[in-house]
Formats: structure tokens, sequence, C-alpha cells
């Protein structure tokens, strides 16, 4: 099926402009920012509120005048995680002369097509949903930026380092990941990370994405005794495997990478035992940008709007550096304007994301641990914010 282009902005201010009569201003040049995101594939509830959040933010940027007098429009295309969708998205972009920047959010299978084409006509590319390629960390590549949350390596060393902060003595630790490369690297690579801390491994599974029934996996780990398990992969595999180790009556700690669905999920669940770990406060904490956030969505998305911090934080991103580009815009502008940025994230994150030429991550990570509390019957901070220095 035709991938299906919808713009956002211009086409509303143009639609004002002609309300308003014959003698109404023709509307500005737009600022063109090009999404390909999964909308309805196997990663929709994640990467479709990004790109909906993103289309939120812009509506409202262009309800008060845009950005510097001009609107941003944004194309979105739906990849539904497909790599061969993907790639058509992006030739789709980088032929479009208007296009400044892609935003990609999907799974990481998409991520090899869409750097082909935009290494070809130097376009820059916004990973914004799904986990960072290791190309934007330190030295990075110069058309690859990040402000997804996610860094398997780093979370699976944090993860590690916050089970031996609450368990110094003896620890058996399993792991759980998806079958795909980048789960299953991370947790790997956090095996090894617990080792090197003086704690056990008690296996690692690595579960196929068409998995139906979880048990096998569970009874794995629970026959290792395992005291703590770390997930990095997907929601459905982090969550289906908890569920499947509770009915058969393991009672220990499952520490889990915190999905845009997480804070909606420890409600749904309510363990204590299940932690969750990453880098966006979560909606509990009430700050004046949650409101807003809430406020903006009301209405404009199927979603809980706790599903939204990822695309607003790439969206703030995104305007703060689309104001220091000089109009007339290019690409290679909007680049040089990404390689010098410090955003402040108004308490979706627990310090500001900062970028500089060499470093298109984040120069420090902020990460706070989420559980429930049955006492007060809510989600509740487990452990605040802990500061890890990217290099």
């Amino acid at each position: 099926m035709m991938n299906k282009t919808f713009a956002t902005g211009f086409a509303a201010v143009a639609l004002a402009c002609m309300a308003a009569g014959p003698m109404a201003a023709p509307p500005a040049d737009p600022y063109v920012v090009g999404l390909t995101g999964d909308m309805t594939g196997p990663d929709a509830g994640n990467s479709g509120a990004v790109a909906d959040a993103i289309r939120i933010y812009f509506d409202k940027i262009n309800e008060r005048g845009g950005i510097n007098g001009h609107p941003v429009q944004v194309l979105i295309r739906d990849n539904q995680s497909q790599p061969s969708r993907a790639a058509s998205d992006a030739q789709a972009f980088v032929n479009n002369p208007n296009l400044l920047i892609i935003v990609t959010a999907s799974l990481s299978s998409t991520y090899a097509p869409t750097i082909s084409e935009s290494r070809q006509r130097g376009v820059p590319v916004l990973f914004a949903g799904g986990v960072c390629p290791t190309e934007v960390f330190p030295p990075a590549n110069p058309l690859l930026f990040c402000t997804s949350g996610y860094a398997a390596d780093k979370d699976a060393e944090y993860a590690v380092d916050y089970i031996r902060s609450v368990s110094p003595g003896n620890v058996t630790v399993g792991f759980v990941s998806m079958a795909i490369p980048i789960s299953r690297g991370g947790m790997e690579h956090g095996a090894k990370a617990a080792e090197s801390k003086g704690m056990k491994v008690g296996g690692h599974e690595t579960i196929p994405p068409t998995t139906a029934n979880f048990s096998p996996y569970a009874t794995k780990l629970k026959a290792a005794n395992v005291d703590w398990i770390v997930s990095w992969a997907p929601w459905v595999t982090e969550v289906k495997t908890f569920e499947a180790l509770r009915q058969l009556g393991w009672q220990g700690k499952f520490i889990a990478y915190a999905h845009n669905v997480a804070e909606e999920e420890l409600k749904r669940v309510k363990d204590p035992g299940f932690l969750v770990f990453g880098t966006n406060a979560m909606f509990i904490s009430n700050q004046p940008i949650h409101k807003d956030i809430a406020a903006a969505a009301e209405g404009k998305t199927k979603f809980p709007h706790t599903y939204l911090n990822e695309g607003w934080v790439a969206a703030t991103t995104l305007e703060a550096a689309l104001k220091k580009v000089p109009w007339p815009p290019t690409r290679a502008k909007l680049t040089e304007a990404m390689n010098d940025l410090s955003i402040d994230m108004r308490g979706m994150r627990g310090g500001p994301i900062v970028w500089s030429k060499d470093n298109h991550y984040r120069h420090d990570l902020y990460y706070r641990v989420h559980g429930w509390d049955s006492g007060q019957n809510g989600i509740k901070v487990v452990k605040d914010w802990v500061r890890k220095e990217i290099k």
C-alpha cells in the first residue's frame, strides 16, 4: 500500500489566510520537516505516540505564529517499522528540495536505509522514538542526532549499577532480551557489566518477536534462582516475561526499561517488584510542562498524554535548532545549528540536552527509577535522578 503523506501547520495557516478574505497576506514560507514513523505497525504504541506529539507540538507553535515568523510544515509518513517503507519515505524526503531534516520514530531495523539516503543528499536525521544509534555518540556522525532516551549499552550499565547499589551482597541476575540485535547486544553487555561487579549471571533469555507463550523462558530463569532480572527490549517482551514469572511463583525483582507506555502499565500491573528505569520524568511528578502537554493533547491523539514525553522532547529540541537557522534555511545551516545546542527540558528530563560537534547524543545522561507503591496505591520515584557523563 502506498504511504499517505500528511501535512500539518502550513495548510492550517493557508486556510486561515483564505478565510480572512482577498486582502489577507499570503502565508510565509514554511520550515519543512519529514517524519517517517511507525503509526500502524508493531511499534505503533511507542512510535505512533512520538509522531502525534511532534504533530501536536508544531500545531501549537504555528497557532502562535510559527518560528521566526514562519510556520513549520511536518510531513508524516507511516513506515510500519518496515525497512523498505522507510527507504521509500527517505527517498521522497531527500528529493524534496525544501525539506530540511528527517525525523525517524520506528524500530531500529528502519535506520540503515534512512541513513543511507540522508548521507547521499546531506540531510540531517533526528532519531526521536527508538534506540539511539551508536553513530550519534562521540565521535558523532556529522548528520545524525538523537533525543530519544534509549541507549542500549548505557542503559544496561545503569540497571546493573542500580541493582548493585541496593543489593550489595551475593546476588544472581538474569537478563531478558528480544531476539533482535540491539536488544540482545545490550543485554549481553549488561551481563558482562554484572560479572565485572561481582554478581553471578543466572542466564540470558533472548525471546523471538513473535512469541505468544513466555512461560518456557520464564521457567528457565526461575530455575536459575535469579534474584533480579534486567530487561532492555520492546515493552511486550519485558512485561510479558515478568507476568509469566509471577504466574510461576517467582518472587524476585525485575527492572525493565521504561518505554512511553510504562506509566500506564505500572498502574495496571501494580507490583512493587516490577521496576522501570529511564530518562524521562513521569507525569506523576506533575511538572508545569506535563500540564501543558496534557492540555495541548486533549482531543488531538488516541494515545494517553502520558505517552507523549519522547515526542515532546524531540519537538522542543527541533524548535530550538530551527530558531537558530537564519532565513532562508538550508540543510547545512540546520546541521550547523544542531552542532551547538543546549536545550532546557523544563522538567521532562533530569537535565538539559547538550549537543556539540562531536557529541550528538548528550553530554550528560540522567536516569530515574519508578515503581509501584502499594501503600499509597500509586507510582513512586524509587531512585531519583542519577547523572552519567557521556564521553
